[in-house]
């Protein structure tokens, strides 16, 4: 079987996202189309690899919120924004947190299946143009079977964080020290210069003209634990009161993903590909699992994907030099950590989606960019990434870095 390879991983950097519900304005990339947005990363990727666009065999990209202006094949229409070529073609998927790794998954397996000999892959996510829950907005997307087995009925998933942080015993305390933590492993990283090259700038437009923007807006430097315990529950209310009367109440806005514009790509090739074209591969696929749980306690997918991944990897968790677990909540990567009696030091060492942002569809794509970033600069081989979906279910992958 050919293996497939990541030549390039780029990103975006990550804007803060608009919420008019709360009437916090947008950030740099809020007035920028999800088509702009995605078409100028994928011109990024293609400019720093020096590739001939017209080889790419497809375009396979994670977005969550499939409606409005990201509606249309936002892959195809931004593949067309960039000014590549019209013959390469582009589709959209979705499974929820994980379209963008999902993404990264199907074009991996086209190469290795043969039927691909080079995939670009990636994930775009406007949440301030599109805001989370567009797509479903007044209907009912789980039917009456599903609510009848369900009975009472299930939950969003800031109740799934705070039904898990009852289950693990996670006090505030814990979950707002994880969030300070974040922050601080962000800040030092940024600080330190080692995301940088995994960024493509962005112009974005600036009254008359424009400015570019090239460095992620969500990290708080100096975020303290102690800051984050001002903040009050985001999730408590009467109905959930009278439902969970077990419920302490610990999820806050401080210790949840913030919701973020921004969008990611990776360039995947066989390796006979790459060698042929004179291409370092700079990590392959070594192996994929996606796996469902209890849709209650939705947010603990991640602990059977692991499991799932590494007895397909042959791997003990031991030999894993860097994990990506994505910080939808603090409770996710705790409850991980506490599963697997992890080393807290390869868990999210350049902080997660607390700090930087979670713009759904694009962030398998950009902790896989992180990853992979992070890997070849520790000196480390073997990188573990899962992240937690709507439904209960979870992707993870594992990747070999190449030297």
């Amino acid at each position: 079987m050919e293996s497939a390879v990541i030549v390039d991983a780029v990103r975006s950097p990550l804007g803060k996202g608009r919420r008019a519900s709360a009437g916090r304005p947008g950030g740099s990339l809020s007035e920028l189309h999800a088509v702009e947005l995605l078409g100028q990363v994928l011109k990024g990727l293609v400019d720093r690899t020096g590739i001939d666009p017209g080889i790419v065999d497809d375009l396979i990209v994670g977005c969550v919120s499939q409606v409005g202006e990201q509606g249309g094949s936002p892959g195809r229409f931004a593949w067309l924004a960039a000014g590549l070529p019209e013959h390469v073609p582009a589709t959209t998927v979705e499974r929820r947190c994980g379209s963008g790794q999902q993404a990264a998954h199907f074009g991996a397996q086209a190469i290795m299946a043969g039927a691909c000999d080079v995939v670009v892959v990636a994930g775009v996510e406007s949440m301030s143009r599109v805001p989370m829950g567009s797509a479903s907005v007044g209907v009912d997307t789980y039917g009456p079977s599903v609510r009848e087995r369900y009975a009472p009925g299930l939950v969003p998933q800031g109740i799934s964080a705070e039904l898990i942080a009852h289950r693990y015993g996670m006090s505030r305390a814990a979950l707002d020290d994880y969030s300070a933590r974040s922050h601080e492993l962000a800040a030092a990283a940024e600080a330190a210069g080692a995301v940088a090259g995994e960024i493509v700038p962005i112009v974005v437009p600036d009254g008359d003209g424009t400015r570019v923007v090239d460095a992620d807006e969500g990290v708080r430097a100096g975020t303290t634990a102690e800051g984050l315990a001002a903040l009050k529950p985001a999730f408590r209310a009467e109905e959930w009161e009278a439902r969970f009367p077990e419920i302490d109440w610990r999820i806050t806005a401080g210790n949840s993903s913030q919701i973020t514009d921004g969008a990611s790509a990776l360039l995947l090739m066989s390796e006979t590909k790459a060698r042929e074209l004179g291409l370092r591969a700079r990590a392959r696929f070594h192996s994929f699992a996606v796996a469902a749980n209890d849709p209650l306690l939705m947010l603990l997918g991640p602990l059977p994907a692991t499991e799932k991944v590494l007895a397909r990897a042959g791997l003990s968790l031991a030999e894993i030099d860097h994990v990506e677990v994505n910080e939808a909540f603090a409770p996710v990567p705790l409850a991980w950590a506490e599963h697997f009696d992890a080393d807290p030091k390869k868990l999210n060492p350049r902080g997660g989606a607390i700090a930087l942002g979670h713009p759904l569809g694009a962030s398998g794509c950009r902790l896989m960019t992180t990853m992979l970033t992070a890997l070849e600069q520790s000196g480390g081989r073997y990188g573990l990434q899962t992240m937690c979906e709507a439904g209960g279910m979870a992707n993870a992958t594992v990747i070999e870095v190449l030297r």
